[in-house]
C-alpha cells in the first residue's frame, strides 16, 4: 500500500548485454507526501543494501520518480522534472545523477490494466557525498552557515527553474554535504525535487501565500543579498552555460513539441534576466530576502 511507509520484501532481476542476470531479493517502500497521498503510484525507494542482495548493494539506496498517474500529461511533467536534474548538472557536480528508465506497472489486485510509461532513478546521496570527496550531514543549518559560493549557485539555479518549495534549515528538498578533507568547512548544499517549478508547471503546484505570487511560473529569489562581484562571477557561470541549457531541452526526445516550447520559454526568460547586470542586482540584492 502507497499509505504504508514500512519496507516490504521485493525481487529484482536484471538482464545484462552479455546475456546474463542477477536475480536478488531486495526492500521499497513509498516515498514523498504528497505522491503517497495524491497519485496512483507514489515513488518508490529502493533499497539494495541487504544480506540477500550482496551483489547490487553497492547501489545502496535509491529513489524511482514515476508520473502522477498513467495520462501521458504526468509523463510529460515527469520528463521535465528530470530534465531539472539534467540542467542543474551542466553547473555543477554536487548534483544528483538520474537514469531515464522504461517501467511497466501491473496491479496484482487487477484493478488496474498494465501500463508502461517513463520513470528515473535518482542516485544515493552516499554516492553523490562519495563523488565529491565528501559525507552526508543529517541535519539543517541556516542558509549563509553554508559554503557561500555553492549556496548562491543554489538559490540561482532554483531561480532560473521557478523553485520556491525548499528549505535549508529543514532540509526541505535540500541535502547537505561536508568535506572529508576539511571538518571545519562549511557544508555544501544539494537540491533535489524539482515538482514545484515553474519549469516543470505542474497543474497540482500552487504558490505559497508566503510570497504572494499568483502562479507558479513567477519567479522568487528565495537567497540573501550577494555583493555586485558575486552576481557577476553567477551571470558568467550561467551565461556560459546557456547554448548548453537550451540544447539539452530541444534536443530530447521524448518531450512533446508544446512542452518543449513552453520549457525553452521558459528558460529563455531567465536568461533574459541574467543578461541585464541592472535586473539581475535588481532581483538578487535589491529584491533578495534579509532574514
Amino acid at each position: 500500500s502507497k499509505k504504508d511507509t514500512n519496507y516490504v520484501a521485493a525481487s529484482v532481476s536484471c538482464a545484462f548485454p552479455d546475456s546474463s542476470t542477477i536475480q536478488e531479493n531486495i526492500r521499497l517502500k513509498p516515498k514523498g507526501i504528497f505522491r503517497r497521498k495524491n497519485c496512483n503510484i507514489a515513488s518508490l525507494q529502493f533499497d539494495f543494501k541487504n544480506e540477500s542482495s550482496p551483489r547490487l548493494s553497492p547501489l545502496k539506496k535509491i529513489k524511482l520518480i514515476g508520473g502522477c498517474s498513467k495520462s501521458g500529461s504526468d509523463e510529460q511533467l515527469l520528463l521535465k522534472e528530470y530534465l531539472a536534474y539534467k540542467l542543474y548538472s551542466l553547473f555543477t557536480d554536487m548534483s544528483f545523477k538520474v537514469r531515464l528508465v522504461n517501467v511497466t506497472y501491473q496491479d496484482t489486485r487487477e484493478k488496474m490494466k498494465p501500463y508502461t510509461q517513463y520513470a528515473f532513478f535518482i542516485e544515493d546521496i552516499g554516492d553523490l557525498a562519495k563523488r565529491n570527496q565528501c559525507r552526508r550531514r543529517a541535519s539543517g543549518l541556516q542558509n549563509e552557515q553554508t559554503d557561500r559560493k555553492q549556496m548562491t549557485l543554489v538559490a540561482f539555479f532554483q531561480f532560473m527553474i521557478g523553485n520556491t518549495d525548499w528549505s535549508v534549515p529543514t532540509l526541505h528538498n535540500i541535502k547537505l554535504i561536508v568535506s572529508k578533507k576539511d571538518s571545519l568547512a562549511n557544508p555544501y548544499v544539494v537540491p533535489h525535487d524539482f515538482d514545484y517549478t515553474g519549469f516543470v508547471n505542474a497543474s497540482y503546484a500552487i504558490p505559497p501565500d508566503m510570497f504572494e505570487t499568483t502562479s507558479i511560473t513567477e519567479r522568487v529569489y528565495r537567497g540573501f543579498p550577494r555583493t555586485t562581484d558575486e552576481i557577476e562571477e553567477m551571470r558568467n557561470i550561467f551565461l556560459a552555460k546557456e547554448s548548453q541549457a537550451k540544447s539539452l531541452i530541444a534536443d530530447f526526445k521524448f518531450l512533446g513539441n508544446s512542452e518543449k516550447k513552453e520549457a525553452l520559454n521558459y528558460i529563455d526568460e531567465f536568461y533574459a534576466i541574467a543578461k541585464n547586470r541592472r535586473q539581475c542586482e535588481n532581483e538578487f540584492i535589491e529584491k533578495a530576502r534579509k532574514k
